[in-house]
C-alpha cells in the first residue's frame, strides 16, 4: 500500500489529469495497462494508486 509520510526513506511522484469525461476511462486504461505492463516491474518500485473524481475530469496518480 502507498504510505505517503514525511519520514518515508523513498521518492513519491504525484501527478494530475484533467480532461473530459468522454476521454477519462481511455486515459484510466492506459495508465492501469502502464502500471501493470511496465512500471511495475522497474526496479525500486514500492506501490502506486490511482484516483478519478466523481465527475471525470480529474484523475490523480502517486507512486513510490
Amino acid at each position: 500500500m502507498t504510505e505517503i509520510s514525511s519520514t518515508t526513506a523513498c521518492q513519491t511522484v504525484i501527478t494530475t489529469f484533467e480532461m473530459t469525461p468522454g476521454t477519462c476511462a481511455d486515459l484510466l486504461e492506459a495508465l492501469q495497462s502502464a502500471y501493470e505492463q511496465v512500471i511495475r516491474n522497474q526496479p525500486g518500485f514500492i506501490s502506486a494508486a490511482i484516483h478519478v473524481n466523481d465527475a471525470h475530469t480529474r484523475i490523480a496518480n502517486y507512486s513510490q
